[in-house]
């Protein structure tokens, strides 16, 4: 028997400040768009640079973390799944959106960048691990 497998890993910086949402039974979602650029050459030497926009959303404390630690161009590490929802819009017409349910966050940026807190560090967010830990607890 052959096992699944959903995972995804993206590297890239926020197009704007993380959103932080909660649900009605009041559990925190934080939802943000990750820009992950690539650059090619073709054979006849032009270069091509190309921007992939990566809407993500995390849980939980992992929601909270990334609220409180991430702005518009924060440099991020996203370990995560892929799911696709779907709803009707106004019109009564079928809408799918994909996205990566962040499980694992680290932040990239320098200590010296402008965009981080001098006491910030690169330390992994787990959210399976982030069940019973304070903001206090937090490393960075």
């Amino acid at each position: 028997m052959t096992k699944d497998l959903n995972k995804v890993m993206i590297i890239g910086r926020l197009g704007a400040d993380p959103e932080l949402r909660y649900t009605p039974a009041g559990t925190p979602v934080a939802s943000f768009n990750v820009a992950c650029g690539r650059r090619w050459t073709t054979p006849d030497g032009e270069t091509h640079d190309e921007t992939e926009w990566v809407r993500t959303v995390a849980w939980n404390k992992l929601a909270e973390i990334c609220n409180q630690y991430l702005s518009k161009g924060s440099k991020i590490y996203v370990e995560g799944r892929l799911q696709t929802r779907s709803w009707d819009d106004q019109s009564g017409q079928k809408r799918y959106s994909t996205e990566v349910v962040a499980n694992e966050m680290i932040m990239l940026d320098s200590r010296n960048s402008p965009e981080r807190r001098p006491d910030d560090s690169s330390q992994p967010v787990n959210s399976g691990d982030m069940q019973d830990v304070l903001v206090d607890d937090v490393p960075f």
